[in-house]
Formats: structure tokens, sequence, C-alpha cells
């Protein structure tokens, strides 16, 4: 009888503190664990994944299209307010005494890996004809209509040399000749839209922004521009395909207005891309 008294008395106080230890109350739990994890705001977070996507990337290598998706699904979320921006800022008033209006450039980072910067064009505003050497380009539209126009190089065709048109000025064509070149898009977009992708030799490697309203593009560019590293940005002329005739090179009449010649050619003179300040969510690089 006293041994079956104390095992129960055993079982009892073995119970208790089994209930003190499992039945804890929230306020007796460590602060750590009822600490919200802060949500990362969305321009930390595209910092982020560009960090990780072009982690080993260079000239001409394309991520794999696993993390081109992860950082085309971060950027087809971005919004204006995401990185400051509002269509009311003077970036985007229209500038009735500039015969071509003034683009402003916002630059939120730069490494060897990659770059993040945000074009600001009023009305009328154009990026001329340019190319991306070696590079994979991101470009998502946060408001605005723009028209895009691009090209991709037509593999092994021959050049054009520069006198084999009397419709072109000679004073616009000089060395190396005009390339062929094939049209990728030619298009109006308006926000809000799905990011736009090109890779070294496909996607619209070339190409030209045109406002049709004020617009901001948000530019994730891997690898960036780098003069020393000879990625340095080309500007062209476009010239329609019927303007020269070369040797070995024919294209059906029906098909010939989505072809064009390319001349590369100095940086247009009145182009005038102002640096600014960003002033959005600061960027923490961790």
């Amino acid at each position: 009888m006293g041994i079956e008294t104390t095992r129960a008395d055993r079982k009892g106080k073995e119970f208790r503190e089994l209930s003190t230890a499992t039945n804890t109350s929230p306020n007796s739990r460590p602060k750590r664990s009822r600490r919200r994890k802060k949500k990362m705001l969305p321009v930390q977070k595209l910092f982020e994944i560009c960090k990780e996507v072009f982690a080993n990337g260079g000239p001409g290598l394309v991520p794999c299209s696993e993390d081109i998706e992860r950082l085309r699904a971060v950027l087809d979320e971005m919004r204006p307010e995401d990185v400051g921006l509002t269509p009311e800022m003077l970036y985007f008033g229209t500038q009735l005494a500039r015969r071509t209006p003034k683009i402003t450039y916002l630059h939120l980072y730069e490494s060897d890996k990659f770059s993040m910067g945000i074009f600001c064009l009023p009305p009328s505003g154009v990026l001329p004809l340019h190319n991306h050497p070696g590079m994979t380009v991101f470009s998502k539209l946060l408001f605005g209509t723009m028209h895009i126009k691009s090209y991709d190089w037509v593999a092994d065709a021959p050049d054009a040399p520069s006198n084999a048109s009397a419709d072109v000025n000679p004073s616009e064509i000089t060395a190396p000749a005009a390339r062929l070149a094939k049209v990728k898009v030619d298009s109006d977009i308006t926000a809000p839209c799905n990011t736009s992708i090109l890779y070294p030799a496909d996607g619209g490697n070339m190409h030209c922004f045109t406002a049709v309203t004020a617009c901001a593009v948000l530019d994730v560019l891997g690898p960036p521009y780098s003069d020393p590293d000879g990625r340095h940005c080309t500007y062209y002329l476009e010239f329609p395909f019927t303007n020269f005739a070369v040797d070995g090179v024919s294209v059906p009449e029906e098909d010939r207005e989505g072809y064009a010649w390319l001349q590369e050619r100095e940086k247009p003179e009145d182009l005038t891309v102002d640096g600014a300040p960003y002033k959005g969510p600061k960027i923490v690089d961790k």
C-alpha cells in the first residue's frame, strides 16, 4: 500500500512538472520569438536578387532560365512608389525651351557585376539607338507610354560599303561600313506591363526608346558598361534596307520593312542625359 502511494505521488509530481513546462504563458517566451520579421522593401529585394543572379556573371554570359524568371518576377511587381517616383516630378515635365528634351538618370547601384538605374523621360524624350555589348538587360517601364524599336544583327550578312548608296549624306557615314539588322520590336508599350529582356545576341540588343508620354524605365544591366573592358555604348544611324544594294543580300519585298542597315555614329550632339541623386528607399549592401 505504501509503495503504491509513493508511485502515485511520483507520477502526480511528474505530471505537474510536465504541465508547467508545456503550458508556458506567451509572456514567458523569449522576445526574439515574438518579434515579427520586418518585410523587405521591393527595391532591396530587387538588389538582393540581382546579387544572386549575376554573382558568377560576365560579358556574354546569360543567367540560367530559372534566374532570369526570378529576376523578371521581382521587376514585374515594381511600382513607381517603390523607388520614390511620381509622374508629377520635375524630371517628367514638358520642356518647351529645348528642341530635344533632356533625360535624367537616377543611379541606384553599380558594381563590376551589375548596375541598377532609372531613366526619366519627359514627353518626346528619346534615348537614341544604341547597343549593349555582352550584356543581359532587364527593362521595366514603371509608368507612361513608350515606343520601343529594337534590332538584332543578321548573322553572316555582308556589310554595306559606306559609298553604296547615293541617298546617304557622306558626312553622316564613316567607317566601319553599315551592317544588316533585323527588327525585333517596333511598338508602343504602356505601364503596367511585363519586363522586357534583351540578351547579348538576341532579344533586340540594339534599341531606341521614345517617350510618347512622360515615363520612367528601371534598367538592370549585367554586366554594366565599362570603357576599360571594351563595353562602351555605341550609337547607330539606321537606313532602310532599300538604301543599299549589296551582293549576296536578298530579302523578299514584303519583308524589307523588317530590316535596316545600321551604321556606327558618334554620340548624338542633341542627346543630354543628366545624373540626379536617387531619393527613393535606401539600398543596403550587406
